[in-house]
Parts: structure tokens; sequence; C-alpha cells
């Protein structure tokens, strides 16, 4: 997952907004339950189930999320999380290599997985009453994974291959990947999910199946299910599929401190492109901090579409930017980036650009932005939250997020803080985080190649 798509989850909030009623139990007979209430079940070997009823709901939807995520690799070892998602599908001696997909299809419902910095997540789409068949191949291929090395090799290379089209060929993500592996240094978002090109080229097949049985167990796990589902039934199931597999060794949560940044750090990257681009970065708490939703507010208020500060001066009325905007990366289980970026006019220059960004940073830091705009800031994120409201899939990934987070019911919180921001956070906020000595600005600069394929 890049870094766009952080946005998906905080669209999708208000989904289960309100959601508040939960119906807690350990084992046995579970009680009517409100419609929109959140059943919660943790097992004896620690793995965790969270039910979201929902009478309405034509179809339902299993996720699986692990704590297995890039943060967890180390130096030398990175891209393994997402090199298991791949492996994942190949197989096990109950059901051969892609199989899984295949019986999932037949059923009519639909499979997919992903990885990101934090999680790695597999879900299905089924009507109701074939939700044991996820449950009986998600458990199996917890624990019964094979890993041919073969396969291995082969999957292997497709994610190499991924790798150079995602930002060998894309010269944008391959400045925002320098960017972020030069602004921090304690942390282990520093390197990309998908890993160094070095280090896939070495990773092996033991490497992998070590890191599988190390962090694929049980108590590192938790399911969330969502629909008109039959909650007592889908329990007995999960206790008798998954309830058998033995706990593994805790993972402790990573104590990550990063150092103060005491200067400003540039990456110059030269590489084929058309246009240059700029991206500047400045090190920002999470979504569990209280600046946070001023945070928020100040990524709308300049980047809100076209009718945000720095479209509208960059590209509409100054005319020197292509295309400009900002980010705020809030969901994640540690600290990451507020960032702004841009690309030029041909014939302008991209230091023009660069400044014209900073300009409009400076404007909010010397006076905080209007009633108005901050009203229309918090609008826009809220409604841009409704849009998924029927969603079952929606719901299970936003209370998903939160519990990987650090606790699920922390999503009812988000809208309530939102709502408080004022004017003067918003500007408290950018002199507070937007600081020269704390950001790292990356430059792509665009080269020709010869004829023999070589850049000059």
């Amino acid at each position: 997952m890049n870094r766009k798509l952080n946005l998906f989850f905080v669209i999708l909030l208000i989904i289960v907004y309100g959601c508040a009623h939960t119906v807690k139990e350990t084992t046995g007979e579970v009680k009517p339950a409100e419609n929109g209430a959140v059943y919660e079940e943790t097992l004896e070997n620690g793995l965790k189930v969270f039910i979201i009823k929902d009478r309405n709901a034509p179809l339902a939807v299993f996720e699986i999320w692990y704590n297995a995520g890039s943060i967890n690799e180390q130096v030398g070892k990175t891209g393994l999380s997402h090199l298991l998602e791949h492996m994942m599908f190949k197989g096990t001696p109950r059901y051969g290599s892609k199989v899984f997909s295949k019986v999932i299809g037949k059923a009519g419902g639909i499979d997919n997985a992903g990885t990101s910095h934090d999680y790695a997540y597999y879900f299905q789409k089924l009507a109701p009453d074939r939700l044991d068949l996820s449950i009986q191949m998600e458990a199996d291929r917890m624990r019964n994974l094979i890993m041919d090395n073969g396969d291995f090799l082969s999957e292997r290379d497709v994610v190499m291959e991924e790798r150079r089209m995602r930002y060998e060929d894309d010269p944008q993500n391959l400045v925002f990947e320098e960017v972020v592996a030069t602004a921090f240094k304690n942390n282990p978002y520093r390197w990309p999910v998908i890993g160094w090109m070095e280090d896939l080229n070495n990773v092996t097949r033991d490497d992998l199946m070590d890191y599988y049985r190390k962090h694929y167990v049980p108590n590192n796990a938790f399911i969330v299910i969502a629909g008109n589902v039959d909650v007592n039934a889908v329990m007995a199931k999960i206790r008798s599929e998954f309830g058998p597999i033995p706990k593994g060794p805790e993972i402790g949560k990573l104590n990550i401190q990063e150092p103060v940044q005491k200067g400003e750090k540039r990456v110059y990257i030269n590489k084929e492109a058309e246009l240059p681009y700029v991206i500047s970065a400045y090190k920002t708490p999470n979504v569990l901090h209280e600046d946070s939703y001023a945070l928020d507010v100040l990524a709308g208020v300049l980047a809100g579409g076209k009718s945000g500060r720095i479209y509208r001066s960059l590209v509409d009325e100054k005319r020197i930017a292509l295309s400009a905007g900002a980010g705020y990366s809030n969901f994640n289980k540690y600290p990451f980036i507020f960032y702004l970026e841009g690309t030029p006019l041909p014939g302008k220059k991209i230091e023009e650009v660069e400044n014209a960004l900073y300009e409009e940073v400076r404007k909010v830091k010397d006076q905080p932005p209007s009633e108005r705009e901050v009203q229309k800031a918090k609008n826009q994120i809220e409604a841009d939250f409704i849009m998924g409201q029927d969603s079952v899939y929606s719901q299970a990934m936003v209370l998903a997020q939160f519990e990987m987070l650090d606790n699920w019911r922390l999503k009812e919180k988000y809208i309530e803080g939102l709502r408080k921001v004022t004017p003067y956070d918003v500007q408290r906020v950018a002199n507070k985080y937007m600081v020269v000595d704390q950001r790292t600005v990356g430059t792509l600069i665009p080269v020709k190649n010869d004829e023999s394929g070589s850049e000059k």
C-alpha cells in the first residue's frame, strides 16, 4: 500500500461512528444484539474475534489481520511481509496452489490481501452462509502453509518486478521512498513495504518460513466479520478451526524513539522523467495524538481539492504548477509524515514551486485560516466518510484499522476530536510541526537517456 491509501481508511471512519454497543462474551451462547453491535471474544490461544451484526447486508466479509507489516522486519531482511502475502496463496497440503481463490470464486465470493508498514490482512466477501469456507481455509493456512522453494523463487521474481514497476520505473514514488529513508533514523518506516531490491535478491526460503512461523500465530492476529451472520454458529466454527492452533511467542510492541532532527535534509534523484518534482516531508504524530485532528484539517485547508489553498495559488493563480498538494499520513502505528508536493509546468522552475508551497504554509502560520475554511475542511472529511456507509467491508476495515493502531473503540472519538478543531489549532500545529530544521526535501531532476539506454 502506498502513501495515498491511508486516506482510504480515513474516508471510511464515519461508517461505523455511533455503533458503540458492544456484546462481550468469552464462551457459550451469544445474547441477541442490536443491529450494528460489535461482538468481541478472545480465544484461549490469544486470537481476538470481532463480529459486526448488520441484518441489512446481503453479503458478509471475513478478514484476518496479522501484526506482520514491514515494521516487523529488520535491516537486511526487508520485504518479507509483502513476499509472504504472495506466498500465502501457494496452498497447503489440504488445498493446493491457487486453490484458495478458486474455492472462494466457485462459492460466488471474491478474495484479496494487502500489506502495509503496520500489518498484513486477508479478506473474502461471501454469502453469509458460506463463511465456513473462509474460517476453515484461513485457519488451515495460518499453520500449514506450503513453501516450495521453486514457488518461492518464482514469487520472489514477481515481487522484484513489482518493485521495478512501482519504484524504479516511477520517478515520483522513487523520490518519496528516498525522502522517507532519509527523514528517519530509528524507525522501520524508513524502508519501503515492498523491501529494498538488494534484500529481495538475497532473501531465502528459510528466511521467509521463519518469519511465517513467528508472526502467523493466533496471539498475533485478529478476525473481523461483518454482515447478517449467525454469531453463535460463526463463533462455534471459529473455535473449532482456530482454537486448536497453539499460541506462539509473544511479539512485543516496538519501542520507537526517533531522534530530534536538527537541520534540513535534502536528497536529489537523477532519473529519466518529463518534469521535475519536489516533496517536502515533516515528521508528525499519528491519530492517537491530540494534534492529529488539527493536522488533518490543515491538510484539508491546504489541499482540499481544487478549492484548497495550494491548488488555487500554484495552479490557478500563479500558473507555475501542473499539480500541487499536501497530505497527512496519520493512520499509522507510529508517527509518520505530513508532506507538501508539486510538479512545475513546463518552463517553470522547481525552486519556484517549492518556495510557493512554503509560502502557503507561512500564511497559515502568520494568520489562522478563517472559520469558513476550517469548517469546510471538516465538512469535506465527514462528507467523504458517508460515501461508503452501506458497505460491510468498509465497516470491518475501519474497526480493524483502529484495533491495529491500538483499540477499535477509538474510532468513536475521531469525529468528536475533528469537530473540536479551531482555526487557532490549525495555526498552532502549522507552527509546531512545519519547521525548516525538521523537514526533509526530495527533488527529482529529469535526465535524458542516450541511445544505449544509459542515463546521462
